[in-house]
């Protein structure tokens, strides 16, 4: 019997694994280059626009966006299902549950906002080209902004990171009680260390 739901879980988490992480270290990787000022951020996003536009645009239409809407979408469908309780159990496990439920949903919002604003309004409606300057010009101008660009980023991290262990967990790598506790403090202290990283990134525009 071909049981859907088993094998939709696990593609949901396959890709939440694999494309929510490369779309979150390279926007960690290019925008930490924003530590070296505007010549070395310029000089990493004009390096991305020299892949010729058509191939551009199918990645981010088939590798990006069509597995994000999925994971998305599906995500929705079982936030929808979940049974919060965190502070009725208390339990750290429970905790990570119900955040990880929570940042989905705060993430099909900033997401919209943040691909509409840069990439559509922006780039590809107004003709503006992302650059340390507009992105120095954005943050500096209106803190709010920054400040919602770090909460979305710092949920998109925790949501990444805690949903390394649901995958290892989902996929039988973690069985027992043990290596899942050894996973989960590794994926919190991955987290830990991006949040780091994106607050220092998100600082220096602030200061340079």
């Amino acid at each position: 019997m071909f049981h859907t739901t088993f094998y939709l879980r696990r593609l949901h988490s396959l890709v939440g694994l694999l494309v929510l992480g490369m779309v979150l270290f390279e926007h960690i990787f290019t925008n930490s280059m924003a530590l070296g000022g505007a010549p070395v951020l310029n000089g990493a996003l004009a390096t991305m626009e020299l892949i010729p536009k058509p191939i551009f645009l199918a990645l981010e239409v088939g590798a990006i966006a069509v597995p994000l809407l999925f994971h998305a979408i599906y995500g929705i469908y079982i936030c929808r299902q979940a049974n919060n309780n965190p502070g009725r159990y208390g339990y750290i496990r429970n905790w990570q549950f119900a955040l990880q439920r929570w940042t989905a949903w705060l993430l099909v919002f900033f997401l919209a906002w943040h691909v509409f604003d840069l990439r559509i309004f922006t780039k590809a409606i107004s003709g503006t080209p992302i650059s340390y300057e507009l992105l120095q010009s954005m943050f500096t101008g209106n803190p709010i902004i920054a400040v919602l660009y770090i909460i979305g980023m710092f949920a998109a991290i925790f949501h990444f990171c805690n949903g390394i262990t649901t995958f290892c967990m989902t996929w039988g790598i973690a069985k027992g009680p043990r290596i899942q506790n050894v996973v989960s403090l590794c994926s919190m202290g991955l987290c830990a260390l991006l949040c780091l990283i994106t607050l220092v990134f998100m600082g220096s525009y602030f200061v340079m």
